[in-house]
């Protein structure tokens, strides 16, 4: 059978420019084979989600290209992730208020998805695409997805938006499942994926199994967005409540030890899963020497230095020229992952 390849994006809001400008340098060592192409699935939570959604749907005017191109992506960070994140539209205005009200209006996330994902459904999509949420009234974790008809029937802008409403920085999403006709299932209320997969690697290698694919013939490419780097303080986290733990001015640590609890977790769960026994892994690759050829999963990220703020709404350019560093790093020490990866799907799929 036919090796099959899938793709699978971690969340991490602005950090999502990391994993973009990786897919900018595969996408040139496939020779410009459109990513949908290259890959029969691709997985993203939060900001990953995002990137998913854009891969994966198909653009407004154009029913077999997709919505957004790589560098499309690392735009949109770049350009216009401080519009996404803009301070005046904080809706807490003290320091106390900060708690108990979401810190951005979704105005401009969802106008951006609007204009680059349009009306599509993910029915639609030019490849499998795995999009995570959390529906908070029926307390499931919930998978967005054409790879079974059940969860295809939402709009890809709309689970985007639901995929990346992380607790207490966006509101949750309040989304149609387009063509329900039962009034009490019909709109969901989900936010970020990311409180349980915001590495999704687990959730795409389910839903790859379910498709009539081999397990032998299967490679995945797991993008990280930066290993956070803030360490809790002790002394000070020890007369935390509840406000301490998740003040915007703590950068809501909460969320972030969460999540990033999950996907430390995931990624050390897949390599015992899908890799050789013995197989090593860390910030950087699973890559070591010459063991490139006998891997079956590949996990590409970083820790972060201090120079690189591990915040989700850090999008000042500063920290976006040290998140572009990071990514430029990864890519650079991950030459060897990047070429086997792109290898076998020009092999496969020429």
């Amino acid at each position: 059978m036919a090796r099959r390849f899938i793709l699978s994006i971690d969340g991490g809001g602005i950090r999502g420019i990391i994993p973009a400008m990786v897919l900018v340098d595969l996408a040139k060592r496939l020779k410009g084979m459109p990513l949908h192409e290259a890959f029969d699935m691709i997985a993203g939570t939060s900001t990953g989600g995002i990137i998913a959604a854009g891969l994966t749907c198909p653009a407004p005017d154009d029913a077999k290209t997709a919505a957004c191109t790589p560098e499309d992506l690392v735009k949109l960070y770049v350009d216009e992730g401080d519009e996404i994140f803009d301070n005046s539209t904080f809706l807490g205005i003290p320091e106390s208020w900060g708690i108990s009200r979401p810190r951005y209006r979704p105005d401009a996330l969802e106008k951006k998805l609007k204009r680059i994902l349009g009306s599509k459904t993910l029915d639609a999509g030019l490849s499998k695409v795995l999009i995570t949420a959390y529906d908070i009234q029926r307390r499931a974790a919930l998978f967005m997805t054409n790879a079974d008809k059940e969860n295809s029937n939402f709009r890809f802008w709309e689970a985007a938006r639901a995929s990346s409403a992380a607790p207490t920085y966006f509101p949750p999403a309040l989304i149609e499942r387009v063509g329900e006709k039962k009034e009490d299932e019909r709109f969901l209320p989900l936010i970020d994926g990311g409180v349980f997969a915001n590495d999704p690697i687990l959730a795409a290698y389910v839903e790859a199994r379910k498709q009539p694919w081999a397990a032998d013939d299967l490679t995945f490419l797991s993008l990280g967005t930066g290993q956070q780097n803030r360490p809790v303080d002790y002394q000070e986290a020890k007369n935390w409540g509840a406000a301490g733990w998740v003040l915007p001015s703590h950068d809501t640590p909460i969320v972030s030890i969460l999540m990033q609890g999950q996907a430390s977790t995931a990624s050390y769960q897949a390599n015992k899963l899908l890799n050789p026994p013995g197989t090593k892994i860390d910030y950087s690759s699973v890559v070591t020497n010459d063991n490139a050829k006998s891997l079956n999963y590949f996990r590409l990220d970083r820790q972060l230095t201090i120079a690189e703020n591990d915040a989700l709404d850090d999008a000042s350019s500063d920290n976006i020229k040290a998140l572009k560093a990071i990514a430029t790093s990864v890519i650079t020490d991950n030459t060897k992952a990047l070429d086997e990866v792109a290898r076998r799907i020009l092999e496969t799929k020429k």
